[in-house]
């Protein structure tokens, strides 16, 4: 379970790292338009979301601290935020649908908010490489590890 955990965390890093490219996509494709973020939108709300719950899923599985089991399930409450922001930031317009000063502070928001997001999953990643990893020779851990399940 340990290694599932490792390798989910890389691959939910990996999405995270694909979404701000999908995002560059949508901000660069011309003519814009709701299609424009399609495929930000996917990955967002579907892949990094469950690609989260495996890996809080194996990080449990494999008796990570309870911290780290948190620190992987995360990521979900930030997707979350992610699309509140999205939905005030396209929402604060005036009457004829042009960006307000507010809904660009809260589409910065979101831009922030994902940059802590990657963060979140950089320290569970670290800590499932950790988790994983082989104790020192003559630590007194090691014999711990060799009598816990696999």
């Amino acid at each position: 379970m340990r290694k599932a955990f490792v390798v989910s965390a890389a691959l939910l890093l990996v999405a995270f790292a694909v979404q701000f490219v999908f995002a560059a996509v949508g901000a660069f494709t011309k003519p814009g338009g709701d299609g424009a973020y399609a495929l930000h939108s996917a990955n967002g709300m579907a892949v990094i979301p469950v690609l989260t719950v495996l890996t809080a899923l194996f990080a449990a599985l494999a008796k990570a601290p309870g911290r780290l089991v948190g620190l992987a399930i995360l990521p979900l409450g930030l997707v979350v935020v992610q699309a509140l922001l999205a939905m005030l930031a396209n929402g604060s317009t005036d009457a004829a649908g042009v960006s307000t000063v507010l809904g660009l502070t809260i589409g910065g928001l979101h831009a922030i908010n994902g940059i802590v997001a990657v963060h979140v999953v950089v320290g569970v990643l670290r800590g499932a490489r950790r988790l994983g990893a082989p104790a020192p020779v003559g630590d007194i851990r090691a014999a711990v590890r060799e009598q816990e399940p696999a």
